[in-house]
């Protein structure tokens, strides 16, 4: 039988909420985290609302001292704050900057969409453009790089196991926890932060605001404006935040004593070609069907 693997820790970065407890408030009371977004109006979106956590600086600054606050931007801010929080609901510590310690069975798989464009566009486009490369600093490569996520929570936290980012869209934060679920299986780890992150900036929403698939009819109505599945529905919504989960052996957490919240009996990932309709956003039917086949035959061959 593969190894068991169970969720120990959970931190959460988003619109309406900051932290579990204020999340889960304001899921059971349907408390929206969309707002409009003056910044929007200002750019002429055609999509002037959006969710994007709330006070997040002041937050930020009561997680990291000055030195860390200048190589993390939203993204990263974001990724980092749902990890050091699901590292302490998991039962750990977080490391102080002198402890040479290490966690060398644990590591991170924590991607985003798109990432730093915030960043390059607000600072690195502008100043490459007016020559003031060599006042860019040393920090700027590590916020624009997709793996710089990982990395800086791999810091924070002295996990010493795979630490990585991945990138695929929508599915970016799913597919992080179903790679990290197979390295504990592998024995390559003991347990993994896995989740995803994204920033909230205009130069990320402008190119699907040109392609009219984000929100544009509920501007003077936000709450309402998210509406999967619905005859009404007019698009996505973009948002901003980030989730990240700790996914540990089931021995490893039992022998601690850890809390469990589930257990993660399979996944399963694919493609579809973009063949039989399917494109690179639209679902190729076939494959649909095959990926839910295929993660329920894995958790079923992994019932205890």
């Amino acid at each position: 039988m593969k190894k068991r693997i169970v969720i120990t820790g959970m931190g959460v970065a988003a619109p309406n909420g900051h932290g579990l407890d204020a999340f889960a408030e304001a899921l059971r009371e349907g408390r929206s985290g969309i707002r409009h977004i003056k910044e929007l109006e200002d750019l002429n979106f055609g999509c002037q609302v959006g969710g994007i956590p709330e006070n997040f600086e002041t937050v930020r600054k009561s997680y990291f001292d000055h030195e860390k606050l200048m190589s993390i931007n939203d993204n990263i801010g974001y990724a980092s704050v749902a990890a050091i929080d699901a590292w302490r609901d998991a039962g750990f510590e977080v490391p102080g900057g002198d402890d040479d310690g290490v966690h060398w069975d644990t590591g991170v798989i924590l991607g985003s969409g798109i990432g730093g464009m915030d960043t390059i566009a607000r600072s690195v486009v502008p100043m490459v453009n007016e020559g003031k490369v060599r006042r860019m600093g040393s920090r700027i490569v590590e916020q624009v790089m997709n793996s710089g996520t990982s990395a800086r929570i791999a810091g924070l936290l002295a996990l010493g196991n795979q630490a990585t980012s991945n990138s695929s869209a929508c599915s970016t934060g799913n597919e992080a926890i179903i790679d990290s679920m197979w390295r504990i299986r592998m024995g390559l780890a003991k347990r993994m932060l896995a989740g995803g992150s994204e920033g909230a900036s205009p130069y990320i929403w402008s190119g699907f605001d040109a392609m009219r698939v984000i929100c544009r009819k509920f501007n003077d109505q936000p709450e309402r404006a998210s509406r999967p599945m619905s005859a009404t529905a007019s698009g996505f919504v973009p948002g901003a935040g980030g989730a990240v989960l700790v996914l540990e052996d089931l021995e490893e957490a039992r022998q601690r004593g850890a809390r469990i919240y589930a257990e993660v009996a399979g996944g399963a990932v694919n493609c579809g070609g973009q063949r039989m309709g399917g494109t690179m956003t639209a679902p190729n039917p076939a494959g649909v069907r095959r990926c839910i086949q295929d993660a329920i035959a894995d958790g079923r061959d992994n019932a205890p």
